[in-house]
């Protein structure tokens, strides 16, 4: 018998809201975070709008001189990780063989690379801070995360670009329902609101340029859209066994059903326009978890509101659920928080627990156009729903695609 895997708690830093309580109140606000980027002059840019955290304090939520040797990534993904573990009052008691780290996260510490960088030209090796080599490397985040409260079990960072955070969930998933760990502190952060980090995106003319109104810049499926909009954030969900669960009457938020990945094998910035390798990773992810494809009641899409991404995702929807993906609920949440990036896929998955909670399905902020060559169901606005089974897909540069399934939690 495969064990079921259940999750207990949320962790969230995002720029709607933090915690589970600020981030569902962020979604139901159905109010874009996106404005003028102030961390650096975007001048030279053509896109200078982004989705940035602004009320983040790093020493509200470590030990002040532990917050000073952390980059930002690392910073978020700590502070995440720590409110997951405190939502699900998870026993991590600093013998935690049993429990593992899985994060996710495109660009990880770069962005602190390029001020150090930045240091170095100005004033030579000495300007360089002496934690440079330990901020940078693909498995900081877990690692700061595993020192951070003790968890001795496997601490795996990836680096599968925006779908980097429901790769983690799904791997941390797998893992547990294998009886490899009991239990596990999965998700994605990202910080990469720095000048060449974001000007590298913005050269390749990914990112929307709706500089004069950035509210309504992140639109996903909408036909007025014109690319991406950056963002940062950390989500963090603590997942757990079962009956360890239950035995300690942890809450449970929702269960993990299925997980799959697969890649285009198409290019590195655009999608295969027949969606055929994302929707295999839907099937897959049924057959994972042993369900057809009229099980699913709502669908949380990739929607990055880039004018490849959309149609392909649809297509996608209805190669793998066939019929019923015409009609099955869709939105796309980024309109409010922007693409965060290998954050974003984590941050879904939350938003996909939290609207199981509360019986409410999200709406796609700043739809106001539905693009028609889509051919699905996007809902506008949040619509009340007791879901059972919800679909989130995750999507990334170098073709990479991952989907979740999560259900209510029905003992």
């Amino acid at each position: 018998m495969k064990r079921r895997v259940v999750i207990t708690g949320i962790g969230a830093l995002t720029p709607i809201g933090h915690g589970a309580d600020g981030l569902w109140k962020g979604v139901l606000a159905d109010r874009s975070a996106v404005r003028s980027i102030d961390r650096f002059d975007a001048s030279p840019f053509p896109s200078q709008i982004a989705a940035q955290i602004d009320d983040f304090v790093p020493a509200d939520h470590l030990d002040p001189r532990r917050a000073r040797r952390l980059d930002r990534f690392s910073q978020l993904a700590v502070a995440a990780a720590r409110m997951a573990a405190t939502d699900a009052q998870l026993p991590l008691d600093g013998e935690a063989t049993q429990t593992g780290v899985y994060l996710g996260s495109a660009l990880g510490g770069v962005a602190f690379g390029e001020e150090q960088h930045e240091a170095y030209v100005a004033r030579g090796v000495r300007g360089v801070a002496p934690t440079l080599a330990l901020a940078v490397f693909g498995g900081a985040g877990a690692s700061n995360i595993a020192i951070d409260l003790g968890i001795s079990g496997p601490a795996v960072g990836n680096a599968n670009s925006c779908a980097s955070g429901a790769v983690a969930i799904g791997q941390a998933f797998h893992a547990i329902r294998a009886g490899e760990i009991d239990a596990a502190l999965a998700g994605g952060a990202e910080a990469p609101l720095a000048p060449l980090t974001f000007g590298a995106f913005a050269l390749i003319r990914v990112l929307s340029q709706r500089n004069d109104d950035p509210a309504t810049a992140s639109r996903p499926f909408d036909t007025g859209r014109d690319g991406f909009v950056m963002g940062e954030a950390a989500a963090v969900l603590a997942l757990e066994e079962l009956d360890a669960a239950e035995r300690r009457g942890a809450p449970i938020l929702g269960e993990l059903l299925g997980y799959a990945a697969t890649n285009d094998a198409y290019h590195m910035t655009q999608p295969r326009p027949d969606g055929r390798e994302a929707a295999r990773a839907v099937s897959l992810a049924l057959a994972d978890a042993g369900l057809p494809p009229e099980a699913v009641d709502y669908v949380n899409a990739h929607g990055s509101s880039t004018q490849l991404n959309e149609p392909a995702e649809a297509a996608a929807l209805r190669l793998s659920l066939g019929a019923h993906g015409g009609r099955v609920p869709v939105s796309g949440t980024k309109g409010l928080y922007g693409h965060a990036l290998g954050a974003s896929g984590a941050v879904e998955a939350a938003i996909c627990s939290l609207a199981l909670t509360h019986d409410t399905l999200p709406g796609t902020c700043n739809l106001v156009d539905p693009d028609p060559a889509c051919e699905l169901h996007v809902l506008h606005r949040s619509e009340r729903c007791r879901a059972q089974t919800i679909l989130s897909t995750s999507f990334g540069f170098g073709g990479m695609n991952a989907a979740l399934l999560i259900g209510r939690y029905a003992g």
